[in-house]
């Protein structure tokens, strides 16, 4: 057994993400005194865990610097988070002690209770005969200790919210690009109502104003076989905004198939009134490559509604996914104006380890692909990609789409242009280590 630490910290870079907060609290409930930090240079003690949420972490000299530091002074680095789903790739570039995959809480409790790395679930460490993966499990029961909240999540702006908080997990779509039912599985799991209150309660007297939830797709709280529980879901939505007020709660995502108008009346009564919608693209045929399951018509109809019951719809495209082709690229152009949505983001396809795109990008030759291809169209003069090239367009072009149109000027142009460029750098660095990691 190993010995007793006696000093724990819970690093998020930059951002206190809900999982470190999760994992802070797990630590708290064992007997130990963690503290929680977003700055990498406070980070000192005996044992160290960091939540990472971008495959880029793994590229970023200040967090590879941070995990020699720690190993040098002593401590032990176990790091966690979305990065988990490439182990292999955690370990290749970061070198940690350890990578807690997946759900973590069980490998916490266990490491924290003085368990040995090879007898604790979901982990994966370096040994001298290679990478050694333990059992993968899924936590059955989520009832869970209150996160560890810092003093200060009252600074933290994302997108408006201080914080994200936790309802259930799992999602049963398929979508190729998102990690959800691969890491949480297709199946339901939800959280206690009075337990998401009691959570909600913390947050807010520690200065959190505004909240978002998570946990795939918001309106699935306690659904089954594929069926939304409406009933669930509007008392979760009434229970929280009885607390934080109804212009403080955002309920950011729903799958526009997965909405009803009791819903659509809670929302408008609960939260500060919108919608976002993953509609990705414009063309079936990409929607199915993507296995989103979600016809075109059935967006158009869930925006529709939206309006009808005083909703703000929004929506997010994916652009440069393998097989797009002119044609696709333009049936999205098509379908952006044709909506007029509220408000879009817009991203070139990412591919997240462990997804079906991931896989898809490593069989492909780097030449075919659009976030390298260099364009030779409009915006040949500005040196994009392909994929750069088309994301910076529809950026563009949703500006023109809104209900009242904004004419983009100087300073948003080159504000838009800055991140489809920054867009295609990341993914290619991405592309290139799980290539590196996982060569198709």
């Amino acid at each position: 057994m190993k010995h007793r630490v006696s000093s724990v910290m819970v690093g998020a870079p930059g951002l206190y993400t809900y999982g470190a907060m999760r994992v802070g609290g797990v630590i708290r409930d064992t007997g130990f005194h963690p503290t929680i930090t977003r700055d990498l240079s406070r980070l000192h003690g005996e044992r160290i865990f960091l939540s990472l949420y971008s495959t880029l972490h793994l590229l970023d000299p200040a967090i590879k610097e941070t995990v020699r530091r720690i190993q040098h002074e002593g401590g032990e680095c176990i790091i966690g988070g979305p990065v988990s789903s490439g182990p292999d790739m955690v370990l290749g570039e970061l070198h940690p002690d350890l990578v807690i995959c997946g759900e973590g809480e069980d490998a916490v409790r266990h490491i924290m209770n003085g368990g040995e790395y090879p007898d604790c679930p979901n982990c994966a460490f370096s040994a001298d005969d290679g990478i050694v993966k333990t059992e993968q499990r899924r936590v059955q029961d989520l009832s869970f200790p209150l996160p560890l909240i810092p003093d200060d999540i009252g600074t933290q702006d994302i997108r408006g919210a201080q914080t994200y908080i936790e309802t259930h997990r799992g999602c049963f779509g398929r979508c190729g690009f998102c990690q959800v039912p691969r890491v949480f599985g297709r199946k339901i799991r939800s959280r206690e109502l009075e337990e998401i209150l009691r959570e909600v309660r913390a947050f807010q007297k520690k200065g959190v104003r505004r909240l978002a939830l998570i946990g795939g797709t918001g309106s699935l709280y306690r659904s089954r076989d594929g069926e939304v529980n409406s009933g669930a879901f509007i008392s979760l939505l009434e229970g929280i905004s009885s607390i934080m007020g109804p212009k403080n709660v955002s309920c950011p995502d729903i799958r526009a198939d997965c909405l009803t108008d009791e819903v659509l009346e809670a929302v408008h009564a609960n939260t500060i009134g919108w919608i976002f919608f993953g509609i990705e693209s414009g063309s079936e045929k990409i929607i199915d490559l993507m296995q989103k399951g979600i016809p075109i018509d059935k967006v158009r109809d869930a925006v529709e509604k939206c309006r009808q019951f005083g909703v703000r719809p929004a929506g997010s495209f994916i652009t440069g996914y393998p097989g797009e082709e002119d044609e696709d690229f333009q049936a999205t152009k098509d379908l952006m104006e044709e909506l007029s949505l509220d408000d879009v983001f817009v991203s070139i396809a990412e591919p997240i380890p462990s997804t079906p795109l991931a896989e898809e990008v490593c069989k492909r030759m780097p030449e075919d692909d659009l976030v390298r291809i260099p364009h030779t169209g409009e915006y040949a003069g500005l040196h994009l990609t392909e994929a750069e090239a088309r994301a910076f367009d529809l950026m563009l072009h949703a500006d023109m789409c809104r209900p009242v149109p904004r004419i983009t000027q100087d300073t948003q142009y080159r504000i838009y242009l800055d991140e489809a460029r920054k867009q295609g750098s990341d993914i290619r660095n991405v592309t290139r280590l799980l290539r590196q990691y996982y060569p198709g």
